[in-house]
């Protein structure tokens, strides 16, 4: 089995109320989280999970409220040595557009998704204006999607667990680091999610639900067994990260 360090690099930010992110909590609050895409460095295959925005806002002001760097995907990958074309395999958490729209630049990539996603991009829910499947087209027509599902190992290491807590498809990734098991989370939390205030601790809640989800009370309860598997719990849009080079 190989062992990977995880190499967060931010591709875009959303700034929007803070309830995007927690259920039923800090209604009213201005937040900004980063869009991450990250880097598996370790075995024999360049590996991302998700890979960001095409076009992000890269300004002072957005860079300050995440307390890190914005990178185009380019300037991103070229950091630790990489071009797009480098890049072997691709596993998406989900298909929301921010999560999916550099795919096209990588041509030579396995792209890693669950069934229900792709079924998401092309049929979506009026309710669910984030997946547009512009952004899939030209891999789908290339023949580089693969589906998978809960318990799929992408590489000796690597592990995808089905948890459609923000999307039907969504997938987490449990990877074999020096620090133990780390997951990057396949649905929308910051760290406050997965270490709630005390006034919610006192309801007698351990996590607190993604502020937007498939069905609330199966979010919490995926949310609950994430919590539990991970040594290093890696919130999808957790602000922290921006500053950090490798994790661990």
């Amino acid at each position: 089995m190989s062992i990977y360090t995880i190499h967060p690099i931010v591709m875009g930010t959303k700034v929007f109320d803070q309830g995007m992110m927690t259920y039923q909590y800090g209604y009213g609050k201005p937040y900004t989280i980063p869009i991450y895409c990250w880097y598996l460095e370790g075995g024999d295959r360049k590996i991302l999970v998700d890979t960001g925005e095409m076009n992000p806002i890269q300004s002072a002001d957005r860079e300050a409220a995440i307390g890190g760097p914005i990178y185009t995907f380019e300037q991103g990958l070229s950091r630790w040595g990489l071009n797009p074309e480098d890049i072997d395999v691709i596993i998406h958490t989900h298909l929301h557009n921010d999560h999916c729209e550099n795919d096209y630049k990588c041509g030579n990539a396995d792209i890693y998704v669950h069934a229900n996603e792709l079924i998401q991009i092309h049929t979506p829910h009026p309710l669910d204006f984030r997946y547009l499947e512009d952004y899939i087209a030209d891999v789908e027509e290339n023949g580089q999607i693969r589906t998978v599902d809960d318990g799929h190992e992408i590489c000796p290491g690597i592990t995808v667990i089905h948890t459609p807590a923000h999307t039907p498809g969504g997938l987490s990734v449990m990877v074999a680091t020096p620090g133990g098991r780390a997951i990057i989370t396949g649905f929308c939390t910051i760290d406050l999610n997965f270490s709630p205030p005390k006034e919610i601790r006192a309801m007698e809640m351990e996590v607190i639900p993604p502020g937007t989800h498939v069905n609330t009370y199966e979010a919490y309860d995926i949310l609950v067994k994430v919590k539990k598997m991970a040594d290093i719990l890696i919130p999808l849009h957790e602000p922290r990260f921006a500053a950090m080079a490798t994790i661990p």
